[in-house]
């Protein structure tokens, strides 16, 4: 279906659209992931902490309207599921094992004072 203006030609909406189709059609999944690296990395020479901190507030602020206590339940264990199962945390102690390690070196300090 065109989508066409008086004059007979392709409205900007519909151009975009069939350009994106070809493209898509035309290039696999790693030349969005390319793209998308490119993408993020001129975002970060253009902006500054603040810039990341205001959209984050943003996003975090808008996820808590769209979304219940369950949803929060719900990805916190799967998270914690998947850093569980991951066989390399990048050299990171978990939170519990942080604790329980905390809690010991603590327990040493009272005893040995």
């Amino acid at each position: 279906m065109a989508n066409n203006n008086r004059d007979g030609k392709m409205s900007r909406e519909e151009a975009g659209r069939k350009g994106g189709e070809a493209t898509a059609r035309n290039h696999d999944k790693e030349f969005y992931q390319e793209i998308g690296e490119k993408g993020g990395k001129a975002t970060a020479r253009n902006h500054d902490k603040d810039f990341y901190q205001e959209i984050g507030e943003k996003g975090g602020k808008a996820t808590a309207r769209n979304h219940d206590k369950e949803f929060y339940q719900e990805i916190g264990r799967k998270g914690g599921e998947a850093r569980s199962n991951s066989d390399d945390n990048d050299g990171k102690m978990s939170r519990e094992e942080a604790g329980r390690k905390g809690g010991e070196a603590r327990a040493r300090q009272r005893r040995d004072k």
